[in-house]
C-alpha cells in the first residue's frame, strides 16, 4: 500500500425521478479531518450521514463538498414553501416591533435560506424525500471513492519525491560522517601543535592543558548526531513502507532530522563539515515540506 496524499479532486454525477445533481468535492492538508458540506435550501438532513461517509475514508484533511441542483427542463424551477414564508414573516414582524428597525423587504424575506425551494421537492412525502437522499448520498459516495483514488494516485508520486530527499539525506549523513573523522584528525593534530607552544611557554600546567583539550575534543565530537540522523533516515524508510497513515509521524520525524542537523552545525569547527550540515537542513526542510501533504 502506497502512501495517501490529503490534496485531491473528484465529483460524482446523480438523479431521482426528475431531479439532476452534481457533487464536487475536493481536499487540502489539515491537521485533522474537517469536512465542510454546501447544499441547496432543503439538503440539510443529509450532512450527519455525509460525514460518515467522509470519516469511513478520510484520515485526515480539509475536504469541501459541493451539491449542485442542475436546471430542470420544463415546468418551475422554483417555488415559495408557504411554511418557511410565513415563520421568516413572523420573524421580521418580532424584530420590527423589538428593535423598532424598518419593516423587512420583500426581496430579504425571499433571500432566507428555505424560504425559496426546488419545485418538486417542495411536493415530495417523507418517503420519497427518503429515497431521493438515498440517492444522494449514494452518489456523494462515489465521489469520496474518486477522492480517495485521485489522492492515492497522488500519494504515490509524493513517495518518489520522498524517497529522493531521503536518498540525499543518507547521502549527505554519510558524508557528514567521514569529514567528521577527518574533523578529529585535524582536531588532534591541531591541539596537540597548541599544547607544545604552551608547555614550551610554560605559562600553563599540564593538566589543565589535557583538561581543555579533552573538553574540546568532546564538543567537536558528532558521532552521537550522526547515529541519530542515520536511525532517523531507516525510521523513514519503515514508515513510507508501512502503508499506514503516516503524515503526523514524518513531520515529526523531520523535526527530528532537523534538530540533529543544527547540532552538527553548531558542533563544527570545520567548513566542509558545516556546509554538509547546511545541505542536510536543506534536504529536511524539502522532506519535510511533501511530508505535509501526506495523510
Amino acid at each position: 500500500m502506497s502512501l495517501v496524499s490529503m490534496t485531491g479532486f473528484a465529483e460524482a454525477h446523480g438523479a431521482f425521478e426528475a431531479l439532476r445533481w452534481r457533487w464536487e468535492v475536493k481536499s487540502v492538508n489539515g491537521r485533522g479531518l474537517d469536512m465542510r458540506l454546501r447544499t441547496p435550501p432543503g439538503f440539510e438532513s443529509i450532512e450527519p450521514a455525509a460525514r460518515l461517509l467522509a470519516g469511513e475514508r478520510f484520515r485526515r484533511g480539509n475536504i469541501q463538498a459541493t451539491l449542485t441542483l442542475e436546471p430542470q427542463e420544463g415546468g418551475k424551477a422554483l417555488r415559495v414553501d408557504p411554511a418557511a414564508l410565513a415563520a421568516a414573516v413572523r420573524l421580521a414582524k418580532e424584530i420590527e416591533n423589538d428593535s423598532g428597525l424598518a419593516p423587512a423587504r420583500a426581496d430579504g424575506i425571499l433571500g432566507l435560506k428555505g424560504v425559496i425551494v426546488p419545485d418538486d421537492m417542495a411536493e415530495l412525502d417523507q418517503a420519497e424525500r427518503a429515497a431521493r437522499d438515498a440517492a444522494i448520498l449514494e452518489s456523494l459516495a462515489a465521489a469520496f471513492d474518486n477522492l480517495a483514488r485521485a489522492r492515492r494516485t497522488e500519494g504515490a508520486k509524493l513517495a518518489v519525491v520522498l524517497q529522493n530527499h531521503m536518498g540525499e539525506i543518507e547521502r549527505l549523513t554519510r558524508e557528514a560522517a567521514k569529514s567528521a573523522g577527518a574533523q578529529l584528525s585535524n582536531l588532534r593534530d591541531r591541539i596537540a601543535a597548541q599544547l607544545g607552544e604552551l608547555m614550551a611557554a610554560g605559562s600553563v600546567s599540564e593538566e589543565r592543558l589535557a583538561q581543555e583539550a579533552a573538553l574540546l575534543a568532546i564538543r567537536a565530537d558528532v558521532r552521537e548526531e550522526l547515529d541519530r540522523l542515520t536511525a532517523h533516515v531507516h525510521e523513514a524508510k519503515a514508515l513510507m513502507a508501512s502503508g499506514d497513515a503516516v503524515g503526523r509521524k514524518l513531520d515529526f520525524l523531520a523535526q527530528e532530522f532537523n534538530r540533529e542537523a543544527n547540532t552538527l552545525c553548531s558542533k563544527s569547527s570545520d567548513i566542509a563539515l558545516t556546509r554538509l550540515g547546511l545541505a542536510l537542513k536543506h534536504a529536511i526542510d524539502q522532506f519535510r515540506e511533501q511530508a505535509l501533504n501526506i495523510e
